[in-house]
């Protein structure tokens, strides 16, 4: 294999590796890195949580080791994806999320950092009922054999908190 690719996705390695030259951070998703088999739960209209579905979550790094990409793939035909980039200059990890449920013209995007062994990113946005707050992500449980996800609405103090989706995962590989 050519060198300056040597990072890359291969045979030996299929999710790739962490470049030595990327920030150290690169390896905060280093737990998710490689297939998972995971349940993903959303609420339903009333409030109530939906009945899990199936998913795969696969991450590798991209960009020969600089940077992490995931791909979703559920039974219900609603596959996502991110690219995941570290900034030396913000200090933050940016996450830039893609649907198969639509086309925006521009990606959505998270910032964040991994604090108490949690990778915790945000975006702003408002509740249902015009409060000013964030959709905040949050991967926690991290480990050799899996991880868990959430995704929540919360005010700017972070004091009220509204889950709406929950993911689990086990590694398959």
């Amino acid at each position: 294999m050519v060198s300056q690719y040597e990072y890359e996705p291969s045979d030996d390695y299929p999710f790739g590796i962490a470049n030595p030259k990327a920030p150290q951070q690169i390896k905060d998703f280093e737990p998710m890195i490689g297939l998972c088999d995971c349940k993903s739960q959303s609420r339903n209209q009333d409030g109530s949580w939906a009945e899990p579905i199936d998913m795969t979550w696969r991450f590798k790094y991209i960009m020969n080791g600089m940077a992490v990409q995931d791909e979703t793939l559920k039974v219900d035909g609603a596959h996502s994806g991110s690219i995941r980039q570290f900034s030396i200059d913000s200090s933050k990890w940016y996450v830039h999320y893609y649907s198969s449920n639509g086309t925006p013209k521009t990606l959505p995007a998270w910032e964040g950092n991994k604090k108490d062994n949690k990778i915790v990113l945000y975006k702003e946005q408002k509740a249902p009922n015009g409060t000013d707050g964030f959709y905040r992500l949050t991967f926690y449980d991290m480990s050799k054999t899996g991880y868990k996800w959430i995704g929540e609405w919360v005010d700017k103090t972070e004091s009220v908190t509204y889950p709406t989706w929950k993911i689990e995962c086990l590694k398959r590989k």
